[in-house]
């Protein structure tokens, strides 16, 4: 019986003994560390000109060995979490990312209400008479348009009190913070990049163009604009700006943050051109020679590029319609405007040459008081080098165009053929050219034209018409089509 007993004991006391020991030796709970921007030795910010920035953010960080728990704060609000990556710049082996999670849950007074509901938080009010604050405890009831509370039996709302809460909700962070669990097995201090994509950080090109005074030469200045919505500053960064037309899924997107601020313009000085420029896969990269701080909520403008005397063609166009060949009627469409251009050609012999990122051109001029004027705009698309950038300045006032139909008929079921007259007059004090191109359909064929024609298309007959200052020219054609 007492072997029996002493058996028992034993077994008792094992049992008793491996759980002192579980109690004595709890599970390891993972070192929680935090980095905010001042760890930060140094940032890359490479941005697109699809709403979209890349940033790589290096910090010195020390590292608990083992499991631990990183709080990578002074992040982009509208980081993609899912385009994060984290590695140790001192020893790539030495960190595995076990969990990842972006925490985005801000605080704010609705939001610190909303965590108390159900709990008691203690009101303070003024007294009238004796000018005391008084302390009032109370249950939060609900937090909808407003708190309600239960103070004692009573309910009560719009109550005049300030709230002063307890504590701090463990959920509810002051920032956008990255969450990393991660094993570490390199025990000191170690550089550390955290590389994200953001939306909500663009970039654009603005270029200013200035003619002489007989439109033969102009002066370029090109400009980007970098728009920072993306709830983070970088400071003192690596800048690169993508231009191209880089594909991205469209995804259903939900800020986490919404900005409200207003926006701060800073303008460069224009200066020597402060980017490299080079070919990067089918896009350009455009390197700032420099630092520079972006600031969140901030347009900053910075010199691309300064050319001095760029050789510029002027053109004024009167451009036809396709309807015209197919109407019986002796009238159409007349006293249209005649547009104006201007053309230059992107190459290094005209002091240009480097690929030009798509944008707005605004064109200056100066007036007889030497006063310069804003004379047109246009928007521009990409432009490799060596080829010809075309802006349209507007509508030409005295140079005016009007087209008249002077014959139209059927040769067989399939065949026609029409004729037109148009008149050019120019009430400027210098001679003109005008381009005139007509749009022909079907298998055509010029039967007569009193000036010399080219077939710039299938599909278009394109003339040149001079006209004398004060004059008027007219231009009559008459050709046969096949449709």
């Amino acid at each position: 019986m007492k072997a029996k007993q002493l058996v028992i004991c034993t077994g008792i006391f094992f049992a008793t003994a491996a759980i002192c020991s579980a109690a004595e030796n709890p599970p390891q709970q993972p070192a929680v560390m935090s980095t905010t921007r001042a760890d930060q030795t140094g940032v890359a910010l490479t941005v697109y000109n699809v709403n979209l920035g890349l940033v790589k953010d290096r910090r010195n960080i020390d590292l608990a060995r083992g499991l631990g728990e990183l709080r990578f704060m002074d992040v982009a609000a509208q980081i993609i979490p899912a385009s994060v990556q984290i590695k140790s710049l001192a020893d790539p082996n030495s960190l595995m990312v076990l969990e990842q999670n972006y925490e985005y849950d801000l605080m704010s007074p609705q939001k610190l209400m909303d965590k108390y509901v159900g709990k008691e938080v203690k009101l303070y009010q003024k007294n009238q008479y004796t000018e005391r604050e008084e302390v009032v405890a109370a249950t939060l009831l609900a937090n909808n348009n407003g708190p309600i509370y239960r103070i004692g039996n009573e309910i009560t709302f719009n109550h005049p009190g300030r709230v002063i809460l307890p504590g701090l909700p463990e959920s509810l962070i002051a920032q956008p913070t990255l969450v990393w669990l991660l094993d570490n097995n390199l025990g000191k201090t170690q550089t550390v990049e955290a590389s994200y994509l953001t939306n909500g950080i663009t970039w654009k090109a603005d270029y200013v163009m200035t003619l002489n005074e007989n439109d033969s030469k102009s002066d370029l200045t090109g400009w980007v604009t970098i728009d920072n919505k993306s709830g983070a500053a970088y400071r003192d960064a690596t800048l690169k700006l993508v231009a191209g037309d880089v594909n991205r899924v469209r995804e259903e997107h939900v800020n986490v943050m919404t900005h409200a601020k207003g926006i701060l313009f800073e303008a460069a000085a224009a200066a020597a051109p402060q980017f490299k420029e080079e070919g990067f896969f089918e896009y350009h990269i455009y390197t700032l020679q420099r630092p520079s701080t972006i600031k969140d909520n901030q347009s900053k403008q910075i010199t691309l590029f300064n050319a001095e005397a760029i050789p510029v063609k002027k053109e004024f166009l009167f451009r036809g319609v396709t309807n015209y060949y197919y109407s019986q009627n002796d009238e159409v469409t007349s006293n249209q405007k005649i547009g104006v251009f201007v053309e230059i050609a992107n190459r290094k012999e005209d002091r240009l040459g480097m690929p030009l990122p798509k944008g707005t051109v605004r064109v200056y001029k100066r007036d007889s008081n030497g006063g310069l004027q804003f004379i047109g705009e246009d928007a521009i698309d990409h432009t490799a080098r060596d080829e010809k950038m075309r802006i349209k300045m507007g509508d030409a006032f005295d140079v005016v165009g009007s087209r008249k139909q002077i014959d139209w008929k059927k040769i067989a079921a399939d065949t026609y053929e029409a004729a037109f007259e148009i008149t050019i007059r120019n009430h400027k004090q210098e001679d003109v050219t005008v381009r005139v191109v007509e749009p022909v359909p079907g298998d055509w064929q010029m039967l007569s034209s009193s000036l010399e024609y080219t077939k710039g298309e299938a599909h278009t007959a394109e003339f040149s018409v001079p006209v004398k200052k004060d004059g008027e020219s007219k231009l009559a054609y008459r050709v046969r089509m096949r449709y």
